[in-house]
């Protein structure tokens, strides 16, 4: 049973960073494409906003889930697994 755990957390990190990945990707094409920013000040402006933001939203999210919304009585490997491979990386 850790060992699936385990698994899990790490199908979630790695669906984290692709979905990540392909929402930054779309983020800075828009100002690359209409010429606002060169693509390295794009990549480098996103990057130091994606890593500042929670200072200026805070844990909003994590504070509500975290607050009872959801019930971790009924979480188990059944919930967590079919959203995560669900999506296949690279496509829309």
């Amino acid at each position: 049973m850790d060992l699936w755990i385990v698994f899990l957390i790490f199908l979630s990190l790695i669906f984290d960073f692709l979905n990540g990945f392909h929402d930054s990707a779309n983020s800075i094409a828009t100002v690359v494409s209409t010429r606002v920013l060169t693509p390295r000040q794009a990549v480098v402006w996103a990057a130091f906003f994606n890593f500042i933001a929670f200072l200026f939203f805070g844990l909003h999210v994590a504070g509500t889930i975290g607050k009872g919304i959801v019930d971790i009585s009924v979480i188990d490997s059944n919930i967590i697994l079919p959203p995560l491979s669900a999506r296949v990386p690279g496509t829309c």
